[in-house]
């Protein structure tokens, strides 16, 4: 196939014709909310799973409520349509899909009033996010995550996505693979992009959903395969910079970055900086759970083919 197909507003389109005018509100103001979904090959069934996809678009709508959007389609027919974009891309192979609600409209000014609404999906083939198998080296960043009560985190505001830049540019910048965000009130919020959880001893902690992050479908994943699966206790609280430092272990997880382990924090290893017991457990199941490999959870996996 030479040519990939892309969804716009009820047509599907070569990616060479899919075009946004540059006047366009969401490229002027940042005012589109999205979602990042990923799909998994699984080679023993000849079958593509498109992983928590219901989870993902109801999240969408939820953004788009918050930003005065009209996400156009039902549950199902963004379902469907997601279906048949990967079939007409004849995929077989681990993609990530991301729908986009967007102001449309070639409007001067900020306001999301009086704006057109449009929706993009578009696929591509994607493996990890994070490159290589030895665990990260993070920082914490100099920049602090929006609250809720500026740009709400807990939207996947496309706008938002400036505040990520600066954090993960100076940490790469700096010699580090990511960094953790801080609110400003000096707690732990998330990764630059990405859910964050420590692990001490048998306890799974988090930071909870009021703490200026995205409330994220990975992360609410982890949670009840650690609870159900691994035994795990799971807490949710708030977390301060120094519990960073003396932690068991740690690591991300989002659908980019899947199951990301950390080795270090500002230098500050976690055991002989390898990969945590608990984290490779963890990951373990996730990778099996997303492709549809544990029968318990294959309500989450949408086949494809």
């Amino acid at each position: 196939m030479s040519e990939e197909f892309y969804f716009m507003d009820g047509n599907y389109v070569p990616s060479s014709e899919a075009k946004i005018p540059v006047r366009c509100h969401a490229f002027l103001y940042g005012t589109s909310v999205f979602e990042g979904i990923r799909g998994y090959w699984n080679e023993e069934e000849k079958q593509l799973y498109v992983f928590r996809a219901k989870e993902h678009i109801e999240r969408m709508f939820n953004s788009s409520k918050i930003m005065f959007m009209d996400a156009k389609y039902t549950l199902d027919e963004y379902l469907d349509i997601i279906k048949t974009l990967i079939k007409k891309n004849e995929y077989k192979e681990n993609c990530y899909i991301r729908p986009e609600v967007y102001k449309s409209s070639l409007k001067i000014g900020p306001g999301l009033y009086d704006c057109d609404d449009s929706v993009l999906i578009f696929t591509i083939k994607l493996g990890n996010y994070f490159k290589g198998d030895e665990p990260l080296k993070v920082c914490v960043s100099n920049w602090n995550r929006l609250p809720d009560n500026t740009i709400p985190p807990r939207a996947k505001i496309s706008g938002a996505y400036a505040n990520t830049a600066l954090m993960i540019t100076e940490a790469k910048k700096s010699g580090f693979d990511d960094a953790i965000s801080i609110s400003a009130d000096g707690k732990v919020a998330e990764g630059s992009a990405m859910n964050f959880f420590l692990v001490e001893g048998n306890s799974l902690v988090t930071t909870p959903s009021t703490s200026n992050i995205l409330v994220g479908v990975t992360r609410n994943t982890i949670m009840e395969l650690a609870k159900e699966e691994l035994k795990m206790e799971v807490v949710e609280r708030e977390i301060n910079r120094t519990e960073l430092y003396i932690a068991d272990e740690a690591f991300f997880c989002g659908t980019g970055a899947q199951i990301a382990p950390i080795g270090s924090i500002d230098h500050r290893p976690f055991g002989d900086g390898k990969i945590g017991k608990k984290t490779l457990e963890i990951q373990k199941l996730y990778d099996d759970v997303v492709r549809g490999k544990v029968e318990k959870y294959k309500k989450w996996c949408m086949p494809i083919y």
